[in-house]
């Protein structure tokens, strides 16, 4: 509670001398997402990253429903790359330029960090 009492540069400095890497609320919510099974994937729309939730082993399919149900009823591909990949190229014009992305279908296992681009039609 005290270090979020603090300015970001002070809770940074404090955490570096007392050999924290991050804040305990991290760690808790990791282990939930784990505990639960959970993985996020990333849209990425005007700029906006957003992050979503899934169960670990749900299809691009599933995904796509869980921003609009339109999107898996129209359901026709899934451009994807990870997080990291994305954060390395700077942009998804220059992850496609690297052949960091790729298409995937409907039965497409999303994994944690995957950055999707869906295709869909109303």
């Amino acid at each position: 509670m005290e270090l979020m009492a603090l300015e970001e540069a002070d809770r940074a400095a404090f955490m570096a001398d007392a050999g924290l890497k991050e804040l305990a609320s991290g760690r808790i919510i990791r282990a939930c997402y784990e505990v639960l099974g959970l993985h996020t994937f990333f849209t990425h729309v005007s700029d906006k990253l957003r992050a979503w939730t899934v169960v670990g082993g749900s299809s691009a399919k599933t995904a796509a429903g869980k921003i609009h149900t339109d999107m898996e009823r129209g359901f026709i591909r899934a451009e994807v790359t990870h997080f990291e990949d994305l954060r390395a190229c700077g942009s998804l014009k220059e992850a496609r330029a690297r052949g960091k992305m790729r298409m995937e279908g409907k039965d497409y296992v999303v994994r944690d960090g995957d950055v999707i681009t869906f295709h869909f039609t109303r």
